[in-house]
């Protein structure tokens, strides 16, 4: 095909998916709508909300973006839809891969907002990791192959206080999935959707619960579990006791009980050198009538599935490569699963280059806002930005700095292409009205106090089994804590420990 029919092309779906958004903008919708310009467009990265409305494609004032932000409406539902039906990566064999992970909205001196959690981040130091309170997102992205900083996001959900983050993540990866079965990115006879975790996430549970969906799910497993092997035959029907259901232990810390392997693959890296796969088949965890299986009235389960343990020679910044213990959902893995696994593993961290993007390019969590309504539909104008970066792809120009190097059209980051979207938007679809020429409203009266302060709201937590969180007996009121163990300084709500 021409060039300038693959112009035409790439500019024909930019337009359709830019009069799509518009529809999904319900309320306030010119207001939304060219506020998501003005992410892409203006010079340099976002610092604050009231900026953008200097910009040049923000024709209305900041009393009418604030009041589109904070009162606007916007049909997720039917965006959800719009993201799900664009051009998505697939795999080198062909299938969808999608990450899924939580990037926490930090707000630790918004005492008047409310649902906000303990979230998870790391400090200064190494190994450092602190409980700092704010909106944790859990974000879907579907996975380019190969070394890239390219994702397309298809689903962002915020998760309340005491919210159980695995039966979270597995409501939203069923309706992702639904909707590309609907979409017909997903039709009957392709490779399953492969669902990929890191650490921190009940892996086994998820794969029970989407056991009916055609997805594979692969995520990171801590160094400090334990498996255990399939159920030994019972060759003694005379000897008493009931037979066994488990078999022995696998335990990743002592390579004493790991036995056998089935498959052991070696692969030569450009940035890891040799990397070493050794995976073992049907082992499964021993679940107990606790925590997240609690309800669960049937017999408890066997969740098996392949073991993986990853070893290289190096990283690429240096220090001492410790080995990556993954848990593949499905048995039987030959060499050339075991390879595609791992590897897909790596492709999960291209999604950390996309919260990278939103919130040090696109402003994602600049705004200081205090309804987390009003931060959720932030967060979709700023996805509905990124997705429009994703279809501008094959339209932007190296916009270059000088002294940065040159890269072909098909290796732009999504910072490069922001830099000529002011550009392509002049011949792209603008559905946005003129604003109608309006005064601004009284404000309060010089002088007044505002009598009708904002209510203050405690912090939440995030767990991460589903048992209900209960304040240790040392931390009610009225009791003197023990030796060690008192909270933190404006921490009246939970412990300093990681809640996930």
């Amino acid at each position: 095909m021409p060039r300038a029919a693959e112009r035409g092309d790439a500019f024909a779906e930019l337009s359709h998916f830019r009069r799509e958004l518009h529809a999904c903008l319900t309320r306030r919708a010119d207001a939304l709508f060219e506020l998501a310009d003005a992410v892409l467009c203006a010079d340099g990265p976002v610092r604050t909300l009231v900026g953008l409305s200097l910009a040049p494609e923000h024709r209305r004032g900041h009393g009418a973006l604030y009041d589109a932000v904070n009162h606007g409406r916007i049909d997720t539902g039917r965006l959800r839809d719009a993201l799900v039906r664009l051009p998505l990566p697939r795999a080198a064999d062909g299938r969808l891969v999608l990450a899924v992970d939580v990037s926490p909205w930090l707000r630790p001196d918004a005492d008047t907002s409310p649902g906000r959690s303990f979230c998870h981040t790391y400090g200064r130091g190494e190994g450092k990791h602190q409980m700092v309170p704010g909106w944790p997102y859990s974000i879907v992205a579907a996975l380019e192959p190969g070394r890239s900083s390219w994702t397309v996001v298809l689903d962002a959900v915020r998760l309340g206080p005491g919210e159980d983050v695995a039966a979270a993540t597995t409501a939203q990866v069923r309706a992702v999935v639904e909707r590309l079965v609907a979409a017909g990115r997903w039709q009957p006879g392709d490779l399953d959707v492969m669902v990929v975790l890191d650490a921190g996430y009940d892996v086994p549970r998820i794969a029970f619960l989407l056991r009916d969906l055609p997805v594979e799910v692969l995520g990171r497993m801590r160094s400090d579990r334990v498996m255990r092997r399939p159920t030994p035959t019972y060759t003694h029907p005379r000897q008493g006791g009931r037979p066994p259901k488990h078999g022995g232990e696998f335990v990743f810390g002592k390579p004493e009980t790991w036995g056998g392997p089935h498959a052991v693959t070696i692969t030569e890296s450009t940035r890891y050198g040799t990397a070493r796969a050794t995976a073992w088949d049907r082992l499964h965890p021993r679940l107990t009538r606790r925590c997240a299986w609690v309800g669960h009235t049937d017999e408890l389960p066997m969740i098996s599935g392949t073991v993986i343990r990853l070893q290289v020679d190096h990283l690429p910044r240096g220090g001492d490569p410790k080995p990556v213990w993954l848990w593949w959902s499905k048995t039987d893995a030959t060499p050339g699963d075991v390879d595609r696994c791992w590897q897909t593993f790596l492709r999960r961290f291209d999604i950390e280059h996309t919260f990278r993007l939103f919130k040090q390019i696109l402003g994602w969590t600049a705004p200081k806002l205090r309804d987390p309504d009003a931060a959720d539909r932030w967060t979709w104008i700023v996805i509905a930005a990124h997705a429009q970066l994703f279809l501008a792809r094959p339209l932007a120009e190296d916009l270059r700095r000088p002294w940065e190097r040159p890269a072909p059209p098909s290796r732009l980051t999504p910072a490069r292409v922001r830099r000529g979207f002011r550009n392509l938007r002049s011949k792209a679809l603008r559905p946005a009205a003129a604003p109608k020429p309006t005064r601004p409203g009284p404000g309060r009266p010089p002088g007044s106090k505002n009598r009708r302060p904002a209510p203050r709201h405690d912090i939440g937590r995030i767990v991460k089994t589903g048992e209900p969180y209960t304040r240790p007996s040392h931390h009610q009121k009225g009791t003197k804590p023990r030796r060690g163990t008192e909270p933190r300084r404006n921490d009246s709500t939970g412990p300093d420990s990681d809640a996930g």
